[in-house]
C-alpha cells in the first residue's frame, strides 16, 4: 500500500462535502443560530474548505499542487477515449477526469458560496444576478455530485479498488498497471 493522500487533504474533502451536502439539504428552511441560519454556517465551512484547498492547490508541495495532477485538455480526451476502450491506464492519484472533476467541484464549490456571502451584503442584498448565480450553482452541485459519484463507483469497480477507503485512511495499493 502506498500512501497517495494525506490527512489534511482527506479532512478538507470530507469536510467540504459535508458541508456543501448539509448547505443544500439546510437551503430552504434553516433556523438561525447566532445571527446566521444552518445553511449559511455550512456555506462557511464549505467555503474555508474549498479556499484552502485551492490555496495550498497553488502553493503547496506534493500532492497539493493541480499541476502535478490536473493533466491536459488533450491527455484528458486521450484518457477518456482510453476509458470508452477498456484500455486505461491506472492512477495512484486522480486520473485525468477526477482532476477536472475536483476542479469543476472547487471552482462550483467556491462560486456558490462566495455568491451566497455576496447575497448578505449591503451592497448586493436583492440583486437579481447575484442571486440567480447562487441558486444555479447550487442547484449544479446535484449533477455535479452524481458525476463524481459514478466516476468514483466506476473507477472502483474497473480497478478493482475500494476509492472510498482510500478517501478515508489514505493508501492505495501498487498495482500494476500504474501510470503516476
Amino acid at each position: 500500500m502506498q500512501t497517495v493522500w494525506p490527512p489534511l487533504l482527506r479532512m478538507l474533502h470530507w469536510v467540504l462535502a459535508l458541508g456543501v451536502i448539509g448547505a443544500f439539504a439546510t437551503h430552504e428552511a434553516s433556523r438561525a443560530w447566532r445571527g446566521l441560519t444552518v445553511h449559511e454556517w455550512l456555506g462557511y465551512v464549505a467555503l474555508g474548505a474549498a479556499a484552502l484547498r485551492v490555496l495550498l492547490g497553488f502553493t503547496g508541495r506534493s500532492p497539493w499542487p493541480f499541476k502535478a495532477f490536473v493533466r491536459s485538455v488533450p491527455v484528458t480526451v486521450a484518457y477518456a477515449r482510453d476509458v470508452l476502450a477498456h484500455r486505461e491506464g491506472r492512477y495512484l492519484g486522480h486520473n485525468p477526469l477526477g482532476a477536472w472533476m475536483v476542479v469543476a467541484l472547487l471552482a462550483n464549490a467556491l462560486v456558490c458560496a462566495l455568491s451566497g456571502w455576496l447575497y448578505t451584503t449591503d451592497r448586493f442584498w436583492g440583486v437579481a444576478w447575484v442571486g440567480t448565480l447562487h441558486d444555479l450553482t447550487g442547484h449544479l452541485l446535484v449533477p455535479l455530485l452524481a458525476l463524481h459519484l459514478a466516476g468514483v463507483v466506476f473507477t472502483s469497480i474497473r480497478h478493482r479498488e475500494n476509492l472510498v477507503a482510500a478517501m478515508l485512511h489514505g493508501r492505495k495499493p501498487i498495482l500494476p498497471p500504474t501510470v503516476d
